[in-house]
């Protein structure tokens, strides 16, 4: 399962019959950060080469600190090649779930999120949705949360996704995943997942491009919910060396990345070579 350096056959297996990519975003395209965040060097070109070639494309993000169209327009304006449609992501995967099973929530989640859920009804919650929030992670506002979940006789709480920490220019910051845990104790309830690394994320991922899974490869930088999550879906998996990525994931006790990558530049490399 070696490094894709090492070249030769062994570089060329993980590569082979592929119809679609699925990439993480934040990680792997670019450092997110105050300042809106850089891209990573290599990645604005790769994903053209993609999109070149006819491969099948999917981002998949956890992203929840901006609506997807905000989103999307800060990766334009490094240079992505990338429109809303080809976004992956959970809030609105969690509007569906709502709408569904006719949940009105509370909502704990970036203000740049809120317009995601402009179409839900929230008035007398029966759920609690929790998103990457950021500074609106205060003990007043979980302790919020946490009455309207600890109030119900069947809590129902929805993450919308489970990292632990990210990466942004100037260093780690924890994820929605720590706070998810501690309403999970708290309240004595388990979190449904929407986003990495929850089967139905990558199956709707695979369903939009129309690829089945053993066609597939998913690029991330997280080893457990980008690389474990789409291996866990049938999915061949690589893991960047960039982003949250650190030398001690190499040794994980569970995930076993189909190959490492300096970069998705070194990625695409090799899959496009063996178109």
């Amino acid at each position: 399962r070696g490094s894709a350096g090492r070249g030769g056959w062994e570089m060329a297996a993980w590569a082979r019959a592929v119809r679609g990519l699925l990439l993480d975003v934040s990680g792997v395209l670019y450092d997110s950060g105050g300042d809106g965040g850089v891209p990573i060097a290599g990645s604005v070109e790769a994903v053209r080469r993609v999109k070149a070639s006819g491969l099948k494309l999917r981002f998949c993000t956890n992203e929840t600190q901006a609506t997807r169209e905000k989103f999307v327009k800060k990766l334009q304006g490094m240079g992505f090649d990338i429109s809303v449609d080809e976004v992956t992501a959970p809030a609105p995967a969690a509007c569906r779930i709502l709408k569904e099973r006719s949940l009105r929530p509370h909502l704990l989640v970036h203000n740049d999120l809120i317009p995601e859920f402009a179409e839900i009804d929230k008035a007398n919650p029966n759920c609690v949705v929790i998103g990457d929030a950021a500074e609106n992670f205060t003990y007043a506002n979980l302790n919020e949360a946490f009455r309207v979940l600890i109030g119900m006789e069947k809590p129902v709480l929805i993450s919308l996704g489970r990292g632990r920490y990210y990466k942004e220019t100037d260093g780690l910051k924890l994820d929605v995943g720590a706070y998810m845990k501690a309403l999970e104790y708290a309240c004595d309830v388990q979190a449904e997942v929407v986003g990495k690394p929850a089967k139905m994320f990558f199956e709707s991922a695979l369903a939009e491009m129309g690829v089945p899974p053993q066609q597939a490869i998913m690029i991330g930088d997280d080893i457990v919910n980008d690389v474990g999550g789409a291996q866990r879906c049938g999915m061949r998996a690589l893991q960047v060396r960039t982003g949250k990525y650190r030398p001690c994931d190499e040794n994980h006790p569970h995930v076993k990345p189909d190959a490492y990558v300096n970069n998705l530049a070194e990625a695409v490399d090799v899959i496009l070579q063996q178109l």
